[in-house]
């Protein structure tokens, strides 16, 4: 529909529309979607020479990270790869860098301002590279959670636990209440040390991986856990269900590693006798029991490393390291197939393109400054307080 058809109908586009259009920002969301200036074409053929140039001009005044899930033609630009905390603790080694360019989405490049020096400056790309399950829960809808478990009598029982793949907010509230972050890895260890400190956790904000890590790892049953879905008067959940709850879950999750289903394994067990199948354990729990293997990116990553010529493998995680991790073992006569038939890239993830990484390291040689991410001092200071604790676990 053309913008005259839409005048003539007089069809006012809705804040989300105009949210998804990137004509507007949303202030409780962690995701922002400003680009001041022009960005150079997608099909201008020098980019790659355009990036190296200004990569080369910077020096050791840029530090670029790219995480597993970017594209090729951004992470052949990248120092170094990995997962979101594994790259904020390498930019945290590298005083030197005055510039952080952080290919990667936006509660990932809030970690690297954390863990950073004060006069390092993060950069994303792209302010539109968000996190859609970051974005499940803000800290409004946190704040009341706690309202709703304090009114239950059980707040002092609990102990937060969030994911790295949280927002600044998020993670300075699990730190001002007591709690840690935790990764995909060391998910286990973090929930150890929880229930050490108390009855209960709230698991902020992948339901998936809390289930997982507490049914799988722990030895809990799925009654142990309830979900707390903030869009419903207290959480949708009666005061006693709280009471009985050991795994209060946010109702969480990842937009990609929500897509694979059962189905999809089965499917894949027929089509290619003696395949392996090796999944993320943000996918659904029923998807994780299917599994033979269940682990983080590096995780999968070394698994792979460590199998066998002419193995199979299906693996349930971001299309884009599915098909780098295929290209780069094929030589090696391993199978490597993406779980799903249809195709899934992380679409924020993916808006981190070339003309955005172009764009950011040439405004950078020009000395211009953009598309910094900082966080306040005060939620800093407490978010670095969780992920602290993190950094202490045995």
């Amino acid at each position: 529909m053309t913008t005259a058809q839409t005048q003539e109908l007089d069809v006012q586009p809705t804040p989300l529309a105009l949210l998804l259009l990137g004509r507007e920002a949303d202030p409780k969301s962690e995701r922002g979607v400003e680009c001041p200036g022009d960005l150079p074409s997608p099909s201008d053929p020098d980019l790659v020479e355009r990036a190296r140039k200004a990569k080369e001009k910077l020096g050791d005044k840029v530090f670029v990270l790219g995480h597993h899930y970017q594209r090729d033609e951004v992470i052949q630009f990248a120092d170094v790869t990995g997962d979101s905390f594994k790259l904020a603790r390498d930019a945290a080694a590298r005083p030197e860098a005055e510039y952080i360019v952080f290919c990667g989405v936006h509660f990932m490049a809030e970690s690297a301002d954390i863990l950073t020096s004060d006069d390092q400056k993060v950069v994303l790309p792209d302010l539109a590279a968000g996190c859609s399950m970051a974005d499940m829960a803000t800290a409004e809808q946190v704040a009341e959670c706690w309202d709703v478990l304090t009114e239950a009598g059980i707040a002092e029982q609990v102990v937060p636990v969030s994911y790295m793949n949280s927002s600044a907010d998020i993670k300075a509230f699990t730190g001002k209440h007591g709690g840690t972050i935790c990764t995909s890895s060391n998910a286990k260890r973090a929930l150890d040390w929880a229930f050490e400190q108390g009855e209960k956790v709230l698991f902020l904000p992948d339901q998936h991986l809390g289930r997982n890590t507490a049914v799988r790892d722990m030895g809990m049953s799925l009654d142990d856990c309830v979900v707390y879905n903030p869009h419903k008067p207290n959480g949708g959940l009666t005061a006693d269900e709280l009471r009985a709850a050991k795994m209060i879950l946010w109702r969480g999750h990842c937009s990609v590693h929500g897509r694979f289903s059962l189905d999809s394994v089965n499917d894949v067990r027929e089509r290619i006798p003696g395949v392996n199948v090796l999944v993320h354990p943000e996918c659904k729990h029923e998807v994780v029991a299917a599994a033979d293997y269940v682990g983080s990116t590096e995780y999968i990553i070394k698994a792979l490393e460590a199998a066998p010529a002419g193995s199979k493998w299906a693996i349930g995680t971001e299309l884009n390291l599915v098909r780098r991790l295929a290209n780069r073992f094929a030589p090696e006569g391993k199978e490597i197939v993406f779980l799903d038939k249809t195709v899934c890239f992380c679409s924020t993830m993916n808006r981190i393109d070339l003309p955005h990484l172009v764009w950011a390291l040439e405004s950078l040689a020009e000395g211009n400054l953009v598309n910094r991410i900082e966080v306040d001092k005060e939620t800093e200071a407490f978010a670095k307080l969780a992920l602290e604790r993190m950094l202490a676990l045995p």
